[in-house]
């Protein structure tokens, strides 16, 4: 099946406070936080959110001096959609009179608390564990888990699960840990409203469409997308059985936006205080973002401001102010094509010089000096063997369960995850749910005692 209509997405559908869970329609008391309150208070206060204070975001977790973890830079995230969703609906507001203005200053809240979700799917070790993931399958040890699954399930639907496997994304897998319901039951994972899930879906596609390299949802969640879309009025371009292409949620744009935002600017701030960046390079790539009386301004500005670290803040903070109203003015430019579905790039990839290039050039900074730098890839190093055995270890114990070795590893497995399912596919995505939601120290340490390297104090 491919598209039936033409019709632009409507803002008047696109936000939606219906959940995924029907009973949780029915609030048993009585509140008045408005129901994307109530999800932004949901993230905060959940287990998987707060173990991103012990997942990598560049650089090792912080000695005496400290960087960005995964926590702060999802809160940052956060704070940057929150401005995003604000200026931009004042603006439609103002363009389209016909709206709810309520539902239209929800826009703020749903995109910052889209963003503090956009990470809660990645593994320890961030895109290193992602790769050691993928390649278990795909290169490594786990290469005939494929006929295990596809005799188990059959060989379309093993098919579709392998996919799933050996392009392991954190994207698809923040999905999945939002929306996953064990044992069929149609209650379960957040329960979030369906306006906030389709906001972190940056790749509405599945697995099956690998030529996009990024892909937002797994196989075992396409269920739950595409009744996401279908309520939402999400554009489809294809749906042909398990290839399936969506538009994005116009909101899905800022929550990239911010997310990118503070991703090349705060590793930058970053590289400064670990001084793999100089002073002088890292205010020069700041101002970059400015010209003119502006820059003069900004150069000369609170001259008894001496700090470099100090400057470096300053400077940074009129940066991102800087782009995210251009991302707005971006946004606004091009609402028309964003409803339709055929709007090409990111936002920031349209903004007016000389912010995009000075981002680019950021960009192309971090890719030399600090993605290449030595604690980085240190860090990428260790992950990688760390998250591959651990995967390698859990996944041959689901395999041989009966075996003592397996039980001790099963047993050391919390009950939430589905290591003891009767269905040896089950078992193994209960592994990967358990590892993905790993903190970096406590992969290193279950690592470190699995291979008897450490002993609990006795």
């Amino acid at each position: 099946m491919t598209e039936s209509t033409h019709q632009p997405m409507d803002w008047k559908t696109l936000i939606s406070t219906k959940r995924m869970s029907k009973s949780s329609q029915h609030k048993e008391i009585s509140e008045y936080r408005t129901d994307f309150q109530r999800d932004y208070d949901r993230l905060i206060f959940s287990s998987p959110f707060r173990r991103l204070q012990n997942k990598t975001q560049v650089f090792p977790l912080p000695g005496s001096v400290f960087v960005h973890n995964r926590l702060t830079h999802s809160l940052e995230v956060s704070s940057v959609g929150r401005s995003l969703g604000n200026d931009a609906s004042r603006s439609l507001i103002s363009r389209h009179p016909e709206l709810d203005a309520g539902n239209m200053n929800m826009l703020g809240l749903i995109v910052s608390t889209g963003c503090l979700a956009h990470d809660l799917g990645n593994p320890p070790f961030g895109h290193a564990g992602e790769r050691a993931i993928a390649s278990y399958f795909s290169q490594g040890r786990g290469q005939n888990i494929r006929d295990i699954v596809c005799s188990e399930c059959g060989e379309e639907t093993g098919s579709l699960i392998w996919s799933d496997m050996v392009h392991f994304d954190g994207n698809a897998n923040a999905f999945r840990l939002l929306t996953h319901q064990f044992e069929g039951r149609r209650e379960g994972g957040y329960m979030m409203t369906y306006s906030v899930l389709a906001s972190i879906v940056k790749y509405p596609f599945s697995s099956l469409m690998t030529h996009r390299q990024k892909f937002g949802f797994f196989q075992s969640e396409l269920p739950f997308y595409r009744e996401i879309a279908q309520t939402l009025g999400i554009r489809c371009f294809q749906d042909e059985g398990y290839k399936v292409h969506y538009a994005r949620h116009p909101l899905a744009y800022f929550v990239e936006a911010a997310d990118d935002i503070c991703y090349e600017i705060m590793d930058i701030e970053d590289a400064h205080k670990l001084h793999i960046l100089t002073t002088a390079q890292t205010h020069e790539l700041l101002l970059g973002f400015f010209e003119g009386k502006q820059r003069q301004h900004l150069e000369s500005a609170y001259p008894n401001v001496t700090d470099s670290n100090e400057r470096t803040i300053y400077l940074r903070a009129c940066v991102i102010n800087a782009i995210e109203q251009e991302c707005v003015r971006v946004f606004m430019d091009h609402e028309e094509e964003i409803l339709s579905g055929t709007f090409q790039g990111s936002l920031i990839e349209h903004m007016e010089s000389p912010l995009r290039e000075a981002f680019n050039k950021c960009v192309s900074t971090a890719k030399q000096y600090i993605y290449k730098d030595r604690q980085v890839l240190d860090v990428e190093l260790a992950g990688y063997k760390i998250i591959y055995e651990l995967l390698d270890l859990f996944i041959t114990a689901v395999l041989n369960p009966d075996k003592s070795y397996s039980q001790l590893l099963i047993n050391r497995v919390p009950g939430q995850y589905e290591v003891r399912h009767s269905a040896v596919t089950e078992r193994i995505r209960g592994v990967l749910d358990y590892i993905s939601g790993m903190t970096d120290v406590y992969a290193l340490d279950l690592y470190r005692k699995i291979n008897g390297q450490s002993l609990p104090m006795i």
